[in-house]
């Protein structure tokens, strides 16, 4: 399944990014939709402040569950890697806390999505960034080379997370920090749902509980793991089915209360 899995999520992003439709939330099953105001996941998660001066089409086509930029610590100097940039936002805002001595890596599998961020990089001028192509379970960089794991809502999406924790792990430096947004479950999904392709690629089916969590991320070698609730979701009504268009009301009603996006932070442990 994990092929399939990863199929699922790479056309659902290309789709959305090539359309510009809105994301998984707003009916084309790729995660957390558009970053506007309306919209139950991504709204009001970046400032204007924040922003301001990057292309508008790069804000409105951001997909993620959280703003992993403003929580983070991030330093000038630092060298910081995005698991899944999509299109670029939180390379962008990283590339700028860190200045012209740091540097910010974007990785993404999905063509239409590099472009896209290599298109936003040109227009907001900032260089001391590079996009890669790959996969988190895979990522192509040395051992020890980044100072700061971000990730807007991307690990969910992987069908194999503890090979991704340990990629993770490989390449963050002695003392290294991953700090990302993502989606966790307060309690386990129906069985229906996890086996739903179309749920995965919205971020939903493939998200762990806090404690299944926290063992993957000390199994990958991390320690100090805190996570912190941003938003609990509601599937009642309108917002529900905008976040989950191809279940029922029934369906929805047995999962309220168990989604939620958290703000999750470990380190590596440094040479002694």
């Amino acid at each position: 399944m994990n092929e399939s899995i990863r199929e699922m999520v790479r056309q659902s992003y290309a789709r959305a990014i090539t359309q510009k439709s809105g994301g998984c939330c707003g009916g084309s099953s790729c995660c957390c939709g558009s970053a506007d105001q309306a919209n139950p996941i991504t709204g009001g998660l970046y400032s204007s402040e924040q922003v301001a001066g990057l292309p508008e089409d790069l804000v409105a086509n951001t997909f993620g569950c959280g703003n992993p930029t403003a929580l983070a610590e991030i330093h000038p100097g630092e060298v910081v890697l995005d698991l899944g940039s999509g299109a670029g936002l939180d390379v962008l805002l990283s590339a700028r806390r860190v200045g012209p001595t740091g540097k910010a890596y974007g990785l993404d599998m999905t063509d239409e999505m590099l472009a896209e961020a290599r298109a936003n990089q040109a227009k907001a001028g900032i260089t001391n960034v590079e996009f890669l192509k790959g996969h988190l379970e895979a990522i192509p960089l040395p051992d020890n080379c980044i100072d700061v794991i971000i990730s807007n809502c991307v690990i969910n999406l992987s069908a194999d997370k503890d090979q991704a924790l340990r990629e993770a792990y490989r390449v963050l430096k002695p003392g290294g920090r991953l700090a990302v947004s993502d989606i966790v479950l307060t309690r386990p999904l129906p069985e229906k749902l996890q086996q739903d392709l179309l749920a995965w690629a919205g971020c939903i089916a493939g998200a762990m509980q806090e404690q299944e969590y926290r063992e993957k991320l000390a199994a990958a070698g991390f320690v100090d793991s805190e996570i912190q609730v941003t938003r609990v979701y509601d599937f009642a009504g309108d917002q529900g089915q905008q976040i989950l268009p191809n279940s029922s009301e029934e369906e929805r009603q047995e999962i309220q209360g168990s989604v939620v996006s958290a703000f999750i932070r470990v380190k590596k442990l440094p040479i002694k």
